[in-house]
């Protein structure tokens, strides 16, 4: 006879500790990689975790690159809990960043503040477009949306190449690739004077208490992760799993596109080549580190933000390699 045995579930406490086990491992390994390259471990250590937070100029940098890091992995959230391999945030985060650029370089100083928002609402419009092309062949072709997504990256980078290359390249840039400098009604609002932050810091905080209430305090959110992870029980309970593939690239593509909107309008100031910075990739790991739980998401956005910049330092103070930072 045939009965019902309850899925083993990994204990809290392991839930809670495996992130710092992981991170526990980590600093084991690259210390043995500072005595291993004749550095003092003890120096190196301090780059990385005491630098970036030792004076208000250095906590101000962590926020601003831990920006585009929380929002797009908050958007990866829903796609790895829908059961959906989203992998080219990547490129969503630059085709968000293009549409941004695009709206910016047509204001002038005489626009209102209406520009901001639309500025922001172009780079959500952008990215969701670009992982609309994913959930549209994964759809309609059963395409496999990691290759897919993937290979998109390599074609929004082209996309921006041919743009700061070609129309949008600034004439007076000393034949720089890359666009003018926005104007500054179209740069988004700083939290504190002689910092580099921007309020997307706070909408990033605010996607996390939206996504926490999404995905655990909603019927929709429910149906969404078990669309996913079950579509067999999904299609018996009358979830749709179509309907989960496209709400997951979406919301995940519009993340990423807010988040390129808020680089390029906010600590870059105009399109170039070097847009894309790693944050889609990086991003990946935030999110499972962080749990995909929107909250753990924070601490691992700042604790990965950390290594950006201990990673820089490190290059600049301890000429420590590019490959091993």
């Amino acid at each position: 006879m045939a009965q019902l045995e309850a899925r083993p579930q990994a204990s809290s406490f392991w839930t809670l500790a495996s992130p710092v086990l992981a991170l526990l491992i980590t600093v084991v390994i690259g210390v043995a990689l500072f005595v291993a390259l004749g550095k003092d471990p003890v120096k190196g250590l301090q780059v990385f975790f005491w630098e970036p937070i030792r004076t208000p100029y250095a906590l101000g940098e962590l926020m601003v690159k831990a920006t585009p890091l929380l929002i797009i992995a908050l958007g990866l959230a829903v796609c790895f809990r829908s059961n959906v391999w989203n992998i080219g945030a990547e490129g969503q985060f630059v085709m968000g960043a293009v549409a941004a650029g695009g709206v910016a370089l047509l204001a002038d100083k005489t626009t209102g503040p209406w520009i901001i928002p639309a500025v922001l609402l172009a780079g959500v419009m952008g990215g969701m477009a670009w992982a609309a092309i994913v959930a549209f062949l994964r759809d309609r072709f059963n395409a496999n949306e990691i290759l897919v997504s993937l290979m998109l990256v390599y074609v929004a980078g082209m996309v921006l190449n041919y743009l700061v290359f070609g129309p949008w390249k600034d004439p007076a840039g000393y034949n720089f690739p890359q666009s003018k400098t926005f104007e500054t009604v179209t740069q988004i609002p700083r939290l504190m004077a002689g910092s580099r932050v921007t309020i997307g810091i706070l909408l990033g905080l605010v996607g996390v208490l939206v996504m926490w209430f999404y995905l655990f305090r909603t019927y929709a959110g429910f149906a969404q992760e078990v669309s996913g992870l079950a579509p067999a029980a999904a299609r018996y309970a009358g979830f749709s799993s179509r309907r989960a593939l496209w709400v997951a690239l979406l919301v995940s593509g519009g993340a990423s596109g807010l988040a390129g909107a808020l680089e390029v309008a906010g600590p870059i100031g105009q399109l170039t080549p070097y847009v894309p910075a790693g944050y889609g990739f990086a991003a990946i790991i935030v999110a499972f580190v962080g749990r995909l739980h929107p909250v753990g998401i924070v601490f691992s956005a700042l604790l990965m933000s950390m290594f950006y910049i201990g990673g820089e330092l490190a290059q600049s103070r301890l000429g420590l390699p590019k490959s091993l930072t």
